[in-house]
């Protein structure tokens, strides 16, 4: 008998929207549609696994490249999110510009990209209310749109589309 989670205290997250990338339609984003995710029986994703979970994609590299703090993770030799590996309480995240003003306003643990141009990047609080599948999903997000600005001949090498 599988337990019940709303005895646990747990709530369930039964409404969702889609969201339609202008600029490419065929691209789409499954969101909640409330402000507030409110499924609790997620764990908090730590600085080993948010680099495993990095290291996962085609031709990704860690590196340094600012200080012996911050972790950046590149591939074609560009970034796609960094983190600081003492206080592992935000990463950088590369986004549309579209879709970060979006997550912005649904989300407050989204914030404009520190250190970043804030057009193009997020901040995101890994500390907050957010499920470390959400937080995988934009990291894949982010190595997605870095890969589709690589030149195709580096594309190709990475096995990707």
């Amino acid at each position: 008998m599988m337990p019940d989670s709303t005895a646990q205290g747990f709530n369930k997250v039964s409404s969702y929207e889609i969201e339609i990338d202008k600029q490419r339609p065929n691209n789409y984003y499954l969101c909640l549609a409330s402000d507030h995710h409110t499924d609790r029986t997620f764990s908090r994703m730590d600085i080993l696994e948010f680099r495993e979970f990095c290291l996962t994609f085609p031709g990704s590299e860690e590196c340094m490249p600012f200080d012996e703090r911050t972790l950046v993770f590149k591939v074609g030799g560009r970034m796609f999110t960094l983190a600081d590996t003492i206080d592992f309480a935000w990463i950088n995240l590369k986004c549309d510009p579209d879709r970060a003003i979006i997550l912005r306003e649904r989300y407050p643990e989204v914030i404009p990209g520190r250190h970043m141009n804030k057009r193009h990047w997020n901040s995101v609080r890994v500390t907050g209310d957010l499920p470390d599948s959400l937080l995988r999903t934009w990291i894949r997000d982010s190595y997605d749109l870095v890969v589709s600005g690589l030149p195709r001949r580096i594309r190709e090498t990475l096995d990707v589309q």
